[in-house]
């Protein structure tokens, strides 16, 4: 196996109550307010935009000005309002041990996953991080993912390459681009959501996936060939 490509929300952190935060306080300046969380739990991964679209009958524009306001508490308030799942870090450490490239791929804005990266003390782990690029031509997790093969020179060798996530943007955005995705349930989607995305693999805990990572890398290394993800 030539590389493992992490999604970031839901996957490698627990970031909900801070995008949560910044989605009710951009809806609140829009004139919408939504007080229960819980409703809101589908704007964790996907992107932002299409989320907003999705949840309110916004214009273009208005949805845009949204992503706006959500950006703007985000990044002052809401960015480190996170947690790196535990078990994160060993897991990683061992991954890396085995000689696999590593990447993030992730729909939120790349600048935010280097901080968030950097702040948490996870960028030692990676070969590359990828996200969605400013000026919106890079959102959607199938063009992140494509960023990340084209960065690591692996666009020839897709089927050497495995995405692990915890939503169905994750699954669709890996079938799009013909990687296989292992779905992890620990996090923000639902394995009803994985399962009928496709997810190859679902995973429910943080060891679990570390223990069937591990496994595959190594019989990657002993055959030298594909194995069923």
């Amino acid at each position: 196996m030539q590389a493992i490509f992490f999604d970031l929300d839901g996957t490698l952190t627990e970031s909900g109550p801070g995008i949560i935060k910044a989605v009710q306080y951009a809806l609140n300046k829009m004139g919408c307010p939504e007080a229960d969380p819980q409703k809101l739990r589908f704007f964790i991964g996907p992107p932002l935009l299409d989320s907003m679209l999705r949840f309110r009958p916004f214009s273009q524009e208005e949805a845009e000005k949204a992503v706006e306001l959500y950006h703007a508490y985000y990044c002052k308030e809401g960015i480190f309002d996170n947690r790196v799942y535990p078990g994160i870090h060993q897991m990683l450490k061992d991954l890396r041990a085995s000689n696999v490239k590593l990447a993030v791929a992730s729909s939120k804005p790349e600048i935010l996953v280097r901080k968030i990266l950097d702040h948490f003390g996870l960028s030692q782990y990676f070969d590359e991080v990828v996200g969605a690029s400013m000026d919106g031509q890079r959102s959607k997790k199938a063009a992140v993912i494509e960023e990340a093969l084209r960065r690591l020179g692996l666009v020839d060798l897709r089927n050497q390459v495995l995405m692990v996530g915890d939503t169905a943007s994750d699954v669709n955005g890996a079938k799009t681009t013909r990687l296989d995705c292992w779905g992890v349930s620990y996090g923000y989607g639902t394995v009803e959501e994985l399962r009928t995305a496709g997810a190859a693999k679902i995973l429910a805990t943080v060891p679990a996936l570390e223990k069937q990572l591990i496994t595959l890398q190594s019989e990657w290394g002993e055959t030298g060939e594909k194995e069923s993800f």
